[in-house]
């Protein structure tokens, strides 16, 4: 389902449409509405009325991840990004995890400490 094929069946089906508007956190810009509204859609009908409230946490653990880089087991990623195949997000950020930042300080360090000690030798 693309951003178009959202915005029709957002007119086609309104009762829908209004059911899922009321899901949206005030804290939530239009484009991080616009992607979690979207996973909501595409997954609704996998889940029964029961399990709506599963639906909405699982929309807003793709959300976290994507949108500000919360980090969940394995096992949920791996449901989540599969529930959200074919979502685009443009212009998502991305986030480096502190192992990442804190290897690339490491390597900084070596190559700083290694060049130091070609100067002391010379």
């Amino acid at each position: 389902m693309s951003a178009l094929d959202v915005q029709d069946f957002i007119q086609q089906n309104r009762a829908v449409a209004e059911q899922v508007e009321t899901f949206r956190g005030y804290w939530e810009s239009e484009k991080h509405w616009a992607a979690r509204r979207e996973f909501i859609l595409r997954n609704k009908s996998d889940f029964s009325p029961d399990q709506q409230d599963q639906l909405i946490s699982l929309s807003m653990v793709w959300a976290n991840n994507v949108f500000i880089g919360c980090r969940y087991s394995e096992e949920l990623l791996e449901r989540v990004k599969e529930m959200a195949e074919g979502i685009v997000v443009e212009d998502a950020p991305v986030f480096k995890t502190r192992d990442e930042i804190m290897k690339k300080q490491q390597q900084r360090f070596i190559s700083v400490l290694t060049f130091s000690l070609s100067i002391l030798s010379i």
